[in-house]
């Protein structure tokens, strides 16, 4: 059977790539950016983690999806070649296509040099799929990513139809919040995270939280050495499954803070709360 093929890296399967995954049978994509391939050190923090990702494009209803590492040889595979059994690991070839769906500036092959032109000289048929607009502009998982870096989590959350999420594993905390009256789950995601370190509405399951995503510099020589999401629930906190969850980030509050005392923090927290409460998308 002939498949319609969705490509494209789908960082966050926004409402753009939903429209290339639309009908699609089948979809090749990549587990991590070509940036830490191509661009060594710079690797570009991703919206969502390699499971997220391909769950999200089966929810689309694709069937079929091919999640490779993108490598040296990947990179260096010639674009006349990439639907002919060149990819480790991708078995379709073109006469396996019926179609090709793509982004409008989906490129591939060594040097970027591949893209819906050449697949249709080479006698493959694609359906370029024009940009999604968010307030009149182009969506696209970098500018949902620079949303997030400004703390315009709104604007993130609308460019992807849903809310961003961030899975990690729970660990164990040092006590702290609990001994000023907020104790937090400590998540700790797999990833590094596209956002600004600071307070924010979270929900887990349904259930509201306020996150803390930075090193709690308030308590000094406790503070963590890396980036922890904390996360203090405004009711009972939702099991944990198979020791991770899932936080849903509602909106941005503040930017993190070292406080005089533990005292002031536990001022500035119930603060933070009550604003929380008011924001609407949040219970």
């Amino acid at each position: 059977m002939s498949e319609v093929l969705a490509t494209g890296f789908f960082d966050g399967v926004h409402l753009g790539h939903r429209e290339i995954l639309r009908g699609a049978t089948a979809a090749l994509t990549f587990v991590n950016h070509p940036s830490g391939v191509l661009a060594p050190g710079a690797e570009t923090p991703l919206l969502m983690d390699a499971e997220s990702k391909i769950a999200a494009i089966k929810a689309c209803g694709v069937e079929k999806v091919w999640a490779l590492e993108f490598t040296k040889e990947v990179a260096a595979v010639p674009p006349e070649k990439f639907l002919d059994g060149a990819i480790p690991g991708f078995p379709l070839k073109a006469a396996d296509i019926a179609k090709v769906k793509c982004g409008m500036d989906w490129r591939f092959g060594a040097g970027g040099k591949g893209d819906a032109a050449l697949l249709k000289r080479l006698g493959v048929e694609v359906e370029e799929i024009p940009y999604a607009e968010y307030k009149g502009e182009r969506i696209s998982s970098s500018r949902i990513r620079k949303a997030l870096r400004e703390g315009n989590v709104e604007d993130a959350n609308a460019m992807l139809g849903r809310r961003w999420t961030v899975r990690g594993r729970v660990s164990t905390g040092k006590g702290e919040g609990a001994k000023i009256g907020f104790p937090t789950v400590n998540i700790v995601p797999s990833r590094q995270l596209p956002i600004s370190r600071g307070v924010y509405a979270v929900e887990s399951c349904g259930v509201a939280g306020l996150a803390n995503f930075g090193f709690a510099p308030t308590f000094g020589e406790r503070a963590w050495k890396e980036p922890v999401l904390e996360v203090h629930f405004l009711s009972a906190p939702p099991p944990a499954e198979n020791g991770e969850m899932e936080i849903a980030f509602v909106s941005f509050i503040r930017g993190e803070m070292a406080f005089s005392s533990p005292e002031e923090l536990a001022r500035q927290i119930a603060s933070d709360i009550v604003f929380a409460k008011g924001i609407k998308t949040i219970s």
